[in-house]
Parts: C-alpha cells; sequence; structure tokens
C-alpha cells in the first residue's frame, strides 16, 4: 500500500458503517449560521435538535460536563471507525504513518488556536502538559513559583514535589471568588513576585468556580518582571473564543476530551519557541533533538484517539465557535441569575457574564458541599460534584450544549427549596 495514499484516506475512510445522521446534522447546523449567536442562544427549538445527536443517560440531569465531555454520536461512531482501521492494519500503522498522523492533528489543533506546530505538540492530557513544564523547568535551589490555592491539585502536588528536590520556594496566592476588577487579580500576582520568581501557573478559567481570569495582563505585568507564565486551560479550549499567541503566555496546557468532545486520552501543550529547549522531557527519547518533538516522547498509547481529533474540531467548526460560547454562557446565567441573593444560596462565580461561561459554583448555607450533591442527585435526580475548599464550598454546576433551561429550571426549584 502506497503510504501517501493511506495517509490521505485513512482519516477518511472506515471500515464500519458509515454515521446515518452526519448529512442531516450538517443541514441542522447550517441553519445556526443565519441567526446572530446571542439570539440563537436562547432558541430552544435548535438546541432541543442539538441536544438529539447525543445519547444521554436519562437516570439523572447531568450536570456535571466539566469533568469530560460526552461525545456527540457523530464523533463517537467516527472513533469507533478508527480502532477499527487501526486495528485492522496493527503494526503496518504503528511503524509507518502513526506520526505522520499525529503531526496532522497537532497541526489542526495548533490552527485552531491560533499558534504554529513548532511551538504545539499533543500529550494525554493538561496534568501530563503542565507537570512536563514543572519537573522539567530548570530549577535552582532558591528560586520562586507562584500558584493560587484554587490551581488543579495535580499541578500544585507537583510543585511541592519540585521544592523537595531542587529546593524551590511555592508561594501560595488566593483568588477572591468575587474580584472587584481585573487589576485586583494582577495585583495579587504582582505584589507576590520577588527577584528569585521565575514561574506563575495561572488558570485560564478556574476549574472550581468557572471564573476567567485575565490572562494577558497578567502575562503582560509578569514579563515586565522577568518572569515567566504557564496557563492551564483545561477549561478553556473550546469553551471560550481565543488566541494562544495574544494571550503572550510562555507555556499553555489543556485537555482536549473536555470541551473539544475529543475521546479520552488526548490533550495538549504550548511552548513559546525560544524556551522550548530549557524544558527537559518527561519521558527521554532523543534528547539531542532541539525541536518541540524532543517532548513528545510517550511510547505506545492508544492512536487511534488522536485521529478522532479532526471529527472533534470538525463538529465543533460547524456547531460554531460563537455560537456554542454564546449558549453555555446563556446557559449559566439563566440559572444563576435566579438564585443569586434568594435565602441561603451563596453563588461563588462572578456575577459579570464576561468573567465566566459554563461553570459555576453554588452553595447553600448550612449545608455541606458533599450533602448538597448527594442531595440533588438522590432526591432530584440532578448530578454535580462537590467542591470544599480553597474558599469554595458548594458544588460546581456545568451544563453542555445538551442541556435545557428545563432542566435548569429543575435545579432552581431544587436549590430554593433546599434554601429555605
Amino acid at each position: 500500500m502506497n503510504k501517501r495514499h493511506f495517509l490521505k484516506n485513512i482519516t477518511l475512510l472506515g471500515l464500519g458503517t458509515p454515521f446515518i445522521g452526519k448529512a442531516s446534522i450538517e443541514k441542522v447546523l447550517a441553519k445556526g449560521t443565519k441567526q446572530l449567536p446571542e439570539v440563537l442562544a436562547k432558541d430552544e427549538a435548535y438546541w432541543s435538535t442539538i441536544r438529539s445527536y447525543y445519547l444521554l443517560k436519562p437516570d439523572y440531569i447531568n450536570l456535571e460536563n466539566g469533568y469530560y465531555n460526552i461525545l456527540p454520536q457523530e464523533i463517537l461512531e467516527d472513533y469507533i471507525k478508527h480502532i477499527r482501521d487501526v486495528n485492522y492494519h496493527g503494526a503496518y500503522y504503528m511503524r509507518t504513518v502513526q506520526f505522520d498522523n499525529k503531526k496532522a492533528m497537532a497541526n489542526k489543533v495548533a490552527t485552531l488556536l491560533g499558534c504554529t506546530t513548532d511551538e504545539f505538540i499533543l500529550t494525554r492530557n493538561t496534568t501530563e502538559s503542565l507537570d512536563m513544564i514543572i519537573s522539567g523547568y530548570p530549577w535552582k535551589a532558591g528560586d520562586e513559583a507562584i500558584f493560587a490555592e484554587q490551581d488543579y491539585g495535580s499541578m500544585i502536588e507537583m510543585f511541592k514535589e519540585v521544592a523537595l528536590r531542587h529546593g524551590i520556594t511555592n508561594k501560595i496566592i488566593s483568588i477572591p471568588n468575587h474580584p472587584f476588577s481585573d487589576d485586583e487579580i494582577v495585583s495579587l500576582y504582582r505584589n507576590a513576585i520577588t527577584p528569585n520568581t521565575k514561574l506563575i501557573m495561572v488558570s485560564h478559567m478556574i476549574n472550581i468556580t468557572g471564573q476567567i481570569m485575565p490572562i494577558q495582563q497578567i502575562c503582560e505585568m509578569a514579563h515586565s518582571m522577568g518572569v515567566e507564565v504557564m496557563v492551564d486551560g483545561a477549561h478553556a479550549v473550546a469553551h471560550i473564543q481565543f488566541n494562544i499567541t495574544d494571550l503572550q503566555c510562555d507555556y499553555y496546557g489543556a485537555s482536549l476530551h473536555k470541551w473539544l468532545s475529543v475521546p479520552l486520552g488526548v490533550g495538549m501543550l504550548y511552548i513559546k519557541k525560544e524556551k522550548i529547549n530549557k524544558i527537559w522531557p518527561l519521558l527521554a527519547e532523543n534528547t539531542t533533538v532541539e525541536t518541540i518533538s524532543r517532548l513528545n516522547h510517550i511510547g505506545t498509547h492508544p492512536v487511534h484517539t488522536d485521529l478522532a481529533i479532526s471529527n472533534a474540531i470538525d463538529f465543533y467548526n460547524k456547531l460554531g465557535a460563537a455560537n456554542k460560547e454564546a449558549r453555555l454562557r446563556y446557559l449559566q446565567q439563566y440559572w444563576t441569575s435566579k438564585v443569586r441573593n434568594v435565602g441561603k444560596i451563596i453563588v461563588n462565580t462572578p456575577k459579570e457574564a464576561h468573567k465566566s461561561c459554563a461553570i459555576a459554583n453554588v452553595g447553600i448555607q448550612g449545608i455541606s458541599p458533599k450533602e448538597l450533591a448527594e442531595t440533588l442527585l438522590k432526591k432530584y435526580s440532578i448530578y454535580t460534584v462537590a467542591i470544599d475548599g480553597a474558599n469554595v464550598h458548594g458544588c460546581r454546576i456545568t451544563p453542555n450544549v445538551f442541556t435545557t433551561t428545563k432542566e435548569l429550571d429543575q435545579l432552581i426549584a431544587a436549590l430554593k427549596e433546599m434554601a429555605i
């Protein structure tokens, strides 16, 4: 078989039955281009049709879509075909076109995010991406790192390990749930910087509250003081619209199994070109290579998942980035606006629409987050996740494009009943 011919067709042709509903999906999605995103966001009939493209478990209302986004059936069927394709070709695929296909998928994600492939690699998840930077950074005893207690636990633990190994100091700040301004946030990081500070980690979107951070302002401030910035973008990719190069960060890691709806097992890492050679790889293969590929060795892994990236991006583009963001923000504002300042209800997410999108966090005075989550599931058939720490006490509520306002009405009613 001709390698070039195989490379061109393997992601387009599957060995299984084609997804029957793809043509009808495209017709419906095309209608979304005829309305302004803010108008389409409120069109329940349109989004009800989008919902029909997902197979959803009827036992409960799923409002914990921040961990892993359920795949629409179109992507799921394509993914299954990729598994069959790789299995059919076996070692031939693994020894020949695997690497070219991965580069092609990386290029497609890089294009989506506004960066170049010579600064971009595919990983397995956000944790791998950012832990590679944290553990591979050229630390020296006495160096300092800054991060927030609201940042993701896996990265915080890696900073703790690096402190033990290299003798660095970790300076931990706390992000207010309701900041007065972006300047307040930037000042928190600025005031923690000393001449020994080397790296700041900051979440693009705080995973436990959904608060969107002023990344560009933080980067500009940090760079003016000679400090690098690493961004945890786990919840931002295909959730909100942005361009990585516009952010001006030095490092950016994310998972693609969240808002882009790629099957489990794919993440991404961006490194500003001039920073690549200073980072030690997580797993070594050829450390003499001077390109970003020196950081991309992970051994044998489920390569069929990489192929599904193209299908996920195609679906995302057909849905429309602006349409998706507008709908997600509308859903969050829909329910939070109806429970803020109601009785004992506490919303731990900023009120301003531009400071969050789909994710929000809600608590009730006198009820622990664990009890709140258990009651929502057992009594009201609403699935969420409890968050109890880092000045955030409540349940993370994360709808998706298939979530309906009727489902959110049930959440609103449940919260009000529990808050009496």
